[in-house]
């Protein structure tokens, strides 16, 4: 199969495609939507999708980014793609409680990289922030962002529900504990319709454990199998089911929040898609360590019960991420990590 994108425009492009199931649910949808934490690795692309949706739904609707936007470059790409940008350190309650009231609230700021010797700062945005939020968007609905590394080591045959009790390993995994916790202390507190959004490893091309295999394997590099599988999700129908999930909001009880796990749904293994990926790129990959038999991993079932399968397949995903590293197409430099077994990153 052809690699369908040959530029990182093309890529974003194809990121950002709504659905028309996605149109339709931005066609529902009353109010603007505010996207905190709008400049990392998935937040542009969730932007650029429900301004496309709800421009193919003939919704006159402000979608709003909001981050510090280190980058430029980033901000002037969403402004020229009709999303409106604010400057903030979320951080800044002054700064926050400035930002327009909007009714709709995609939450997606957070930290994990560079969380092992930084706590204070992982915890402030991961557990502070959450409380900040919640305050300044008491009359808002909110989709929240979180993960699955909530659940800790599962067995490969028993992959993590919505209803398991959390078992998270570090501090990093623990603060995203906490950050549920603090929605759903506001949800019940002042009622706020609350979604939160557990994603197990969200892959485009330029970033995820695809890419992190392929990377190893194009440099020759060992690959470590004690983290032996794992879940993964093309990051467009990441962001799709997390915009969706507003319309859940609606059915269900106030004061409760909607959990949903994100992910694809195959269990991987590491070995098996390793080759799948050495054989794509034309190069042997070597393996060190010895492959254990839990991990984290979700089970993704009511997630694709409510919203349907990926729009790209994990074979689709794993041919398209060989093609991109043979070809030389960018990266993010950002490693997942997912091989960690202490919940350090």
């Amino acid at each position: 199969m052809r690699l369908p994108f040959d530029t990182v425009r093309q890529l974003e492009d194809g990121l950002s495609e709504p659905s028309s199931a996605l149109i339709d649910a931005m066609a529902r949808l009353d109010g603007d939507i505010i996207v905190l934490g709008c400049g990392g690795k998935m937040g542009p692309s969730l932007a650029r999708m429900a301004k496309r949706a709800s421009d193919q739904a003939e919704v006159k609707r402000r979608v709003i980014g909001v981050s510090r936007f280190s980058d430029a470059g980033q901000k002037e790409e969403l402004q020229q793609h009709g999303i409106e940008t604010i400057e903030c350190d979320l951080l800044n309650e002054s700064a926050l409680n400035k930002l327009p009231d909007v009714p709709n609230v995609v939450f997606m700021a957070g930290m994990k990289f560079g969380s092992s010797g930084n706590e204070s700062m992982t915890w402030m945005m991961n557990t502070v922030l959450p409380a900040f939020v919640c305050r300044k968007f008491s009359s808002s609905k909110i989709v929240a962002f979180s993960t699955g590394n909530i659940y800790g080591l599962v067995p490969r045959t028993k992959p993590s529900v919505e209803t398991d009790l959390p078992n998270p390993v570090g501090e990093y995994a623990m603060s995203c504990l906490g950050r549920e916790r603090v929605f759903e202390f506001y949800c019940k507190k002042l009622q706020i319709p609350t979604a939160v959004i557990r994603l197990n490893y969200a892959c485009d091309l330029r970033y995820g454990v695809l890419v992190d295999l392929a990377q190893k394997i194009f440099a020759k590099q060992p690959i470590d199998l004690s983290m032996g599988w794992f879940n993964t999700i093309w990051q467009g129908s990441a962001n799709e089911m997390a915009l969706r999930s507003f319309g859940q909001l609606d059915d269900t009880p106030i004061g409760t929040p909607f959990v949903i796990n994100v992910t694809g749904p195959e269990i991987l293994n590491v070995r098996d898609v390793a080759e799948k990926l050495g054989r794509r790129l034309g190069k042997e990959p070597s393996f060190v360590g010895a492959q254990s038999d839990t991990a984290l991993l979700s089970d993704a079932a009511r997630g694709l019960q409510l919203f349907g399968e990926p729009i790209v397949s994990t074979e689709e995903l794993i041919e398209w991420v060989g093609d991109w590293i043979m070809l030389g197409g960018e990266t993010l430099n950002k490693l997942t990590h997912f091989e960690s077994r202490d919940g350090k990153f």
